[in-house]
């Protein structure tokens, strides 16, 4: 890291991937047990069966999540599964859900409203 520029790019490709839009979300439902497309998908509202595919397979070429498909199965049905890479991260995930917790008021999805909360609480 250069100290006197304060940038780590180590830092920030981390940051870019963990904060990449779906990202966070899609690793949360994977940590919180969900295994399977239409699992992860049905845990996060508003994600569309495109763009989780497209943020899937970006994970798993970053090691961050593997896909399998049980031969035994009918129906071969992929099951996708953090590495250990993936579940690396899970504190920081839950300090930021913790952290999100504390400073969003209840049932809000909006940033500026939790923007307007936060700064109304440091005044």
């Amino acid at each position: 890291m250069d100290e006197t520029q304060g940038y780590c790019p180590v830092f920030h490709r981390a940051v870019e991937l963990i904060g990449r839009r779906w990202n966070g979300p899609i690793i949360r439902a994977l940590l919180d047990g969900a295994d399977r497309f239409g699992e992860i998908r049905s845990r996060i509202p508003g994600l569309t069966d495109r763009l989780l595919a497209q943020r899937l397979r970006e994970l798993e070429r970053e090691g961050v999540v593997e896909r399998a498909c049980p031969s035994s199965s009918a129906t071969t049905v992929p099951h996708y599964t953090l590495t250990t890479k993936g579940h690396s991260p899970a504190p920081v995930i839950e300090s930021i859900a913790q952290w999100a917790a504390a400073w969003e008021p209840p049932g809000s999805t909006s940033s500026a409203q939790g923007r307007s909360v936060a700064d109304s609480r440091r005044r």
